[in-house]
């Protein structure tokens, strides 16, 4: 299928299988990808506005955020030691930080820098070997592991810095749910070519059922529907795209009652 960077540069690309089946790759990859992510609509697609939709996504932000927060709280124990990989402007850290020892890895600088600001108790870091091996008891990856071309090394690194009882959470977008299918190529969250990688719920299980992983939980993302589907019609150039992406997102997640096939999923997945 060719996807159009429909957020930024309007060059177009190809998605393509991999090896595992349900898993498929962004083709080609740019060596210069840092340039997909240096642009003021890139920026102000994360930023905040004092306009009343900005008012309504950081309602909705909240309540993700106290989702994410209530995952890791069921898999490990007050003050564990938890790494937000990719923890970009420090969000999710600021909000869990003063319930467990937080660790913030992200590579960009101008990102870290905001966040050791916003996440005070929050150690944030720019390289993962700065921690010790088996010294954490839960990683996450908030719509990062998409973005990661060296998967399998970094599977690795991730497994030697979690304890014996360590767990990695993992949320990626699911391109056989409904809105999936339904947008095609203007599916918002095919994102080319900063989504290096597409995983689907059968992909990622057996990318995670392996000598070194068991993958033992699968959890929804309500809201994301909502806000792909929102994007994916904007993308279309509807103007009425809130209301139909509302109205879609709404429809894929009645339609993945029955399936589990959400628009984005969280992977619970303990260490062997």
């Amino acid at each position: 299928m060719k996807i159009v960077d429909h957020l930024l540069t309007k060059e177009s690309f190809v998605i393509v299988p991999t090896e595992i089946e349900g898993i498929l790759k962004t083709s080609p990859v740019p060596q210069n990808i840092g340039k997909y992510y240096e642009s003021d609509d890139y920026i102000s697609h994360n930023q905040d506005e004092a306009s009343f939709k900005q008012k309504i996504y950081k309602i909705a932000q909240y309540f993700n955020l106290n989702y994410k927060r209530n995952i890791i709280a069921a898999e490990t124990f007050s003050g564990a030691k938890v790494l937000d990989y990719g923890c970009g402007a420090g969000e999710f850290i600021k909000y869990i930080q003063n319930d467990f020892e937080t660790f913030g890895y992200e590579p960009d600088e101008d990102a870290r820098n905001i966040a050791r600001n916003k996440a005070s108790k929050t150690k944030i870091i720019s390289d993962i070997n700065l921690l010790e091996d088996s010294s954490l008891d839960v990683i996450t990856l908030w719509h990062v592991f998409e973005h990661v071309e060296n998967q399998k090394e970094m599977m690795q690194l991730f497994h030697q810095k979690l304890n014996k009882d360590g767990v990695l959470i993992i949320a990626v977008p699911n391109h056989t749910s409904y809105d999936a299918k339904y947008y095609k190529e203007f599916w918002a969250a095919y994102d080319v070519p900063r989504h290096i990688f597409h995983f689907s719920k059968n992909g990622m299980l057996k990318l995670f059922n392996n000598e070194i992983w068991k993958l033992n939980k699968i959890k929804p993302l309500l809201l994301d529907s909502f806000y792909i589907s929102i994007l994916s019609e904007k993308y279309k150039k509807n103007p009425l795209f809130w209301l139909k992406g509302t109205f879609l997102g709404a429809i894929s997640n009645f339609k993945a009652i029955k399936n589990n096939e959400y628009s984005s999923l969280v992977y619970i997945i303990e260490k062997k």
